[in-house]
């Protein structure tokens, strides 16, 4: 513990060491963060103002939307800016809140895609009670479920690392504060440490990644029982939800699924579950959901007719 409270600071390596290299991916990436939040908070707020997208679907949508927009912003912003510094530094409290939110908003975010492969499910299978099934009661409960499964996945990586005595130099090869770079810092055994990363991460993430699979699957091979406009949206539906899935889940299990180890690739894909699918999910979700372009519309031409009005009164 001694060691651990005289360290102040941790140096992050970053993604590359070319300065030349950072100013692009500076620009990538502050392209890649505007585009996400704009794109994730218009979603979050067309389901909130539309009256037409009061399906439950619509609901989980919205705010996967803006849970999206919370966890890309918990990493994104911190990577911009160091890619612009010479000197990479994050202080130990700063580096278990970004822990600690990441690993929140992202277990959040991963058993809200569950609860949204249930709701297809339902649709699909039992559409004459599907209103009554996924009324607003349980719709509540489920998002207080997925709030609860974060926590529980989240609070023990900070309890077992904030104790963790670690030993200099205080360097973490990585752009973020994540568990297999910081473990490796640590001047004792973490056979229980990685044992518990092991199991909170890896299984639990091949479990629900197995869950998905299996219930989309199901989904799609009751599609023949289907109409073929039913078949058409069911195809569309779930082929945008596996998309998101499969570039959440296969970067994240390799990286926590073997044992504990560091590898120059880990940043790498890291760089899918923390910043590219947070791009992604309101451009295959929108793209892909005729409603949520027609709703948007809608909202648009709203605001633009209104704000034609404010200009000629004011005129």
């Amino acid at each position: 513990m001694e060691q651990r409270n005289n360290m102040t600071e941790f140096v992050l390596l970053g993604i590359t060491q070319s300065l030349r290299v950072q100013k692009i991916l500076f620009v990538v990436f502050l392209l890649i963060y505007m585009v996400t939040m704009a794109g994730n908070l218009l979603i979050a707020l067309t389901v909130m103002l539309c009256p037409a997208l009061d399906a439950p679907m619509f609901f989980f949508l919205g705010y996967l939307s803006f849970i999206d927009a919370i966890y890309a912003s918990t990493i994104t912003p911190k990577l911009i800016k160091d890619l612009l510094c010479e000197k990479r530094t994050i202080s130990f409290k700063a580096c278990m809140i970004q822990l600690f939110l990441g690993h929140l908003f992202g277990g959040v975010d991963v058993i809200l895609l569950v609860v949204m492969a249930y709701d297809r499910y339902v649709a699909i299978f039992k559409p004459l009670h599907y209103m009554t099934i996924m009324n607003q009661q349980r719709c509540a409960m489920l998002i207080l479920l997925t709030w609860v499964g974060g926590l529980l996945h989240a609070t023990p990586h900070v309890l077992f690392v904030y104790n963790l005595p670690f030993c200099g130099p205080y360097v973490i090869d990585h752009f973020i504060c994540d568990m297999h770079p910081l473990i490796k810092l640590a001047c004792t055994d973490t056979d229980i440490v990685n044992l518990t990363v092991l199991t909170n991460d890896g299984v639990i993430s091949v479990t629900i990644f197995a869950i998905l699979l299996v219930s989309y699957g199901v989904i799609l091979q009751s599609m023949k029982n289907l109409s073929k406009e039913g078949r058409r949206k069911a195809l569309s539906t779930c082929g945008s939800h596996i998309t998101v899935v499969i570039l959440f889940f296969v970067p994240y299990i390799f990286i926590f699924m073997r044992p504990p180890s560091t590898l120059p690739i880990d940043k790498y894909l890291a760089l899918f579950y923390t910043i590219i699918v947070p791009l992604l999910n309101p451009l295959i979700y929108t793209l892909r959901n005729t409603e949520m372009k027609i709703a948007m519309k809608k909202i648009w031409t709203r605001i633009v007719h209104t704000d034609r009005l404010g200009s000629s009164f004011s005129i």
